[in-house]
């Protein structure tokens, strides 16, 4: 794929992304938590972030927008990791568009299976970015670190969507079983939380964004309905377990290299 081919697919992606925002944010379509019956409101499972969650929103697409700006500007045009991840980036985009045109037809199944995609490809994505290594302060911010907020919120989103799924479907164990299947949910949020730390090489920009969403998980059982301590607490302790397992991998990891040395990879 040409360097030009790359640059206008990436921002063929935003431009859906956007379109479909619009829908999601209610500016053309039904707002997300007023589509599909209201199943992925604030206040439909016990895996509902508050909605003041979902601001990281707003800093995940100004960056996406900043990625695409930044993957133009003849400096980038063909830049080693912008080539990595163009399609990746383009399809994470286009998916995020999808999902919200999915969910506004109440086509709450096929949500499940376009956000699975959109973790996958993020995950590749930050995959193929490597570890974190030195390189310019501007680059590392927008690129890592929106990617890194992009892939750990889809993450902990993906688990509130299938539970809100399995709820819209009819499924309905109990109140006390279903906050036991929360916590063991919650759990899974925290050891892939901890599983991402360890690959990505300690990311922030995942921890922060998964720890976020655990964090207003918590906030939503503990002060919100439906009411729940037990998954309240979970939650928050999830989202302890994925900063400090990030910290220590961070910790542990040897120095990062001069921004001369990273040269000599390509």
């Amino acid at each position: 794929m040409s360097d030009r081919m790359r640059q206008w697919l990436v921002t063929a992606g935003a431009i859906f992304m956007i379109f479909g925002t619009l829908y999601g944010f209610g500016l053309i379509g039904t707002p997300v938590e007023q589509s599909s019956s209201g199943s992925l409101s604030a206040e439909a499972t016990l895996l509902a972030p508050a909605v003041r969650a979902f601001s990281i929103w707003s800093v995940i697409y100004l960056g996406l927008i900043g990625y695409v700006i930044w993957q133009w500007l003849p400096a980038n045009a063909a830049s080693t990791r912008a080539r990595r991840i163009g399609w990746l980036s383009a399809l994470s985009m286009a998916l995020n568009g999808l999902w919200l045109l999915v969910v506004q037809v109440g086509a709450l199944w096929l949500s499940v299976i376009v956000i699975a995609a959109l973790v996958a490809t993020l995950g590749e994505l930050m995959r193929r970015l490597g570890k974190p290594r030195a390189t310019a302060a501007g680059e590392y911010l927008l690129v890592d670190g929106t990617f890194g907020l992009y892939l750990g919120w889809v993450s902990v989103a993906t688990l509130a969507n299938v539970t809100a799924t399995l709820v819209a479907s009819g499924v309905d164990p109990g109140p006390e079983v279903a906050e036991y299947l929360a916590v063991a949910v919650l759990a899974v949020g925290a050891v892939l939380g901890a599983i991402l730390a360890r690959v990505l090489g300690g990311r922030i920009g995942v921890a922060v964004a998964m720890g976020w969403g655990l964090f207003w998980i918590a906030v939503g059982r503990l002060t919100g309905q439906p009411s729940s301590d037990l998954a309240g607490v979970t939650a928050a302790i999830g989202a302890a377990v994925v900063v400090v397992a990030t910290a220590l991998v961070l910790r542990g990891r040897p120095a990062r290299r001069t921004v001369t040395e990273h040269a000599y990879d390509h």
